[in-house]
């Protein structure tokens, strides 16, 4: 039941017949009931914030929803809401005329409006409104939430979580702080393109649809290309399309979009998310490793904030960030050195440390496992993990120092989650072409997160690929982190739901 049918004992059925009753007299009043247009001078918030230079001598015209109505006979309080914020306006029958004030009686909360007058304050203080004209721009014909406040306190707050994702309008409707996410989201991606581009990255964009998917372990998302009459994938990473770009000659390029992993719901992950992939030319991880961390602290300093509250944890950027052996963790806290463990012998460690395993689980998968049971939880403050197996690496290049089996690669982890993956980019197209193939036999063995082979991708490399940097970032956990939300569905306006 909506709770507006709570408050007034009447059923949403009967609300709605009222509803379209008072649209009926409003038309029959020969009113439009929606408008074309209403030309604004003011918000609500600038009138608010310019009060001294306007009051009592210039008629504003500004326009917003209906939040709380309270009416006193032949005049009535009002609170009205845009964009900006919420302001009072002051609605009497002496100021706007019988017929106005018989349309103010047919209207309700939810209705949008036009209004024109002048600002003075109420006895307590209130920047208020007194209406001279009043403009119905919408009716409302379907109840809001009703979210009352006082003294500062909120009341009967619109939290259902699960109407919240599903009726985002309603949401930003009636939550202001909802809408305050969403704008830092906006901010952090424009930030995000300030710090690239003044630093010389050019913004590309590569396709969406593929013929072959790649550059991430993820299952996709198959369509059909009717004028192709071929299959073709959402993409799952723009990696590859993204180095196709640097053996063409762009020495530092960058892509943030949609990317689109056919794999689980949870609170950090969302099968259609924004990732942000950048290539550098002639660095490695170790120089990406320092550009990322430049990366946070652009963005705190941004929001003028060294730490950041997220969930239950308070995060420290001030910091330099410690950089960590994926196999060195795994042995603090799994307690055992897996380093130099065959296959079998993973297999036997997970089942022994209770880890749920698959049929078609193998070296790589072990020690994802391995790390994700026991490491990743405990990596609160901001942890560069360094020096994957080769196994769960097949784009990265192998550590110089000759340890065949470790690739160059990071990860960045913050209050447990995984925040950006990086490499020393492998550009050896023979090394490449063994890898995907060997990844291509894991596939035929059942591991549906292996990687294909791009024969076209190779083709390129074999051209010549200068050494290379690679950084993904996934903007909608950065904006998670930034605007302490712990559910991804939260950062994201219309998250996929269940049916």
């Amino acid at each position: 039941m909506n709770k507006d049918s709570q408050q007034t004992g009447k059923s949403l059925s009967e609300l709605l017949a009222i509803r379209r009753e008072k649209l009926q007299a409003i038309r029959a009043m020969d009113v439009r009931a929606y408008e074309y247009e209403f030309q604004r001078t003011h918000t609500t918030t600038e009138i608010i914030q310019q009060f001294d230079e306007i009051t009592e001598k210039v008629v504003v015209r500004t326009a917003g929803r209906i939040m709380a109505v309270r009416k006193m006979g032949r005049a009535s309080f009002c609170h009205m809401q845009d964009e900006s914020g919420r302001i009072q306006i002051y609605v009497q029958e002496n100021s706007v005329g019988s017929r106005g004030y018989e349309l103010f009686g047919l209207l309700d909360i939810g209705d949008i409006i036009g209004i024109v007058g002048k600002v003075f304050r109420t006895r307590t203080g209130e920047v208020t409104i007194l209406v001279d004209e009043l403009h119905l721009l919408a009716k409302n014909i379907r109840p809001i939430p009703i979210v009352k406040e006082k003294d500062g306190q909120v009341f009967d707050a619109f939290t259902d979580k699960e109407q919240r994702y599903r009726q985002r309008y309603l949401d930003l409707m009636v939550n202001p702080e909802v809408r305050e996410v969403f704008r830092t989201r906006s901010r952090i991606i424009q930030w995000t393109r300030d710090f690239l581009n003044e630093r010389g990255f050019l913004e590309v964009d590569t396709p969406i649809l593929q013929p072959i998917y790649g550059g991430a372990n993820a299952r996709p998302f198959k369509t059909f290309y009717n004028a192709l009459e071929r299959d073709f994938y959402l993409r799952i990473a723009v990696e590859l399309y993204l180095k196709r770009l640097i053996i063409g000659g762009f020495e530092k390029v960058y892509e943030i979009g949609k990317n689109f992993r056919n794999e689980g719901l949870d609170r950090s992950h969302n099968p259609e998310f924004t990732l942000l992939e950048f290539y550098q030319t002639y660095v490695d991880y170790n120089y990406m490793m320092d550009f990322v961390e430049q990366y946070f602290r652009f963005l705190c300093a941004k929001l003028e904030k060294s730490k950041l509250p997220f969930g239950e944890y308070e995060i420290d950027f001030s910091q330099p960030f410690p950089r960590r052996k994926m196999f060195d963790l795994i042995r603090e806290y799994a307690g055992e050195d897996v380093a130099n463990y065959s296959e079998s012998e993973l297999k036997v460690l997970c089942q022994k440390k209770g880890i749920e395993l698959k049929p078609d689980d193998n070296y790589g998968k072990f020690i994802e496992l391995l790390f994700d049971n026991f490491v990743e939880p405990n990596l609160i403050q901001p942890t560069f993990v360094i020096d994957y197996p080769k196994a769960i690496s097949p784009l990265a290049k192998s550590k110089r120092d000759g340890s065949v089996a470790i690739v160059e690669r990071f990860e960045l982890y913050i209050a447990g989650h995984e925040f950006v993956n990086a490499f020393s980019e492998l550009n050896d197209p023979i090394d490449q072409r063994e890898r995907l193939e060997q990844q291509n036999r894991l596939r035929e063995s059942g591991d549906e997160e292996a990687q294909t082979m791009d024969e076209d991708f190779v083709t390129a490399m074999e051209f010549g690929m200068p050494p290379t940097g690679g950084v993904g970032i996934g903007i909608d956990r950065v904006v998670m982190l930034f605007t302490n939300q712990v559910s991804i569905k939260d950062v994201i306006l219309f998250p996929q739901m269940r049916t």
